[in-house]
């Protein structure tokens, strides 16, 4: 039975590890994802309550972390949302819904905090499977170069962004 709590900070050093195995042999590779969770919880927005893992058996298996994330146009903000990341779970734990368990409740946690929507770079065919949509059927784009299939939002209220278009713009960690 998989069982999930916000992190504590004797959770990190474990968690630095899960991310490192969870990214190292994907497509992709590693790219700086612990580096970025470290940074992420220095920024003045952060909240512990948006940061999560999975437990099996008292051990660390799944981790999900969501930080904010505006929406520019012009300069000028018009809302303020989420973004995913990471989302990682141990390769030896994946393709058993421990992933699915952690977005489900930080959608369930963003929601309480009234955040509108949740934005993720990431792949197409698992993230489609949750409602996320590609963000540019909102006409929403990121502001680096990115496959249009692969960034996604999803609106955690209906029409929560009418009248929302433009970029979105990331905390300083991620440029760290």
């Amino acid at each position: 039975m998989v069982t999930l709590k916000t992190i504590e900070p004797t959770d990190y050093q474990t968690v630095d590890s899960l991310i490192r195995k969870a990214f190292t042999n994907t497509e992709e590779g590693y790219g700086n994802e612990a580096e970025l969770a470290a940074n992420l919880r220095k920024d003045t927005t952060y909240q512990n309550y948006l940061e999560i893992v999975a437990l099996k058996d008292n051990t660390i298996v799944g981790y999900g972390l969501l930080s904010e994330v505006g929406v520019y146009e012009d300069s000028i903000l018009l809302s303020t949302g989420l973004c995913l990341a990471p989302l990682a779970v141990l390769p030896e734990m994946q393709k058993q819904g421990i992933g699915a368990m952690l977005l489900e409740e930080l959608e369930i946690r963003a929601k309480k905090e009234n955040y509108p929507f949740i934005s993720i770079l990431g792949h197409p065919a698992y993230y489609s499977k949750f409602g996320y949509q590609l963000a540019s059927h909102f006409n929403i784009q990121a502001p680096f170069p990115v496959p249009d299939d692969a960034y996604f939002v999803k609106e955690l209220y209906p029409a929560s962004l009418k009248n929302v278009e433009g970029t979105i713009y990331y905390l300083d960690a991620f440029n760290e």
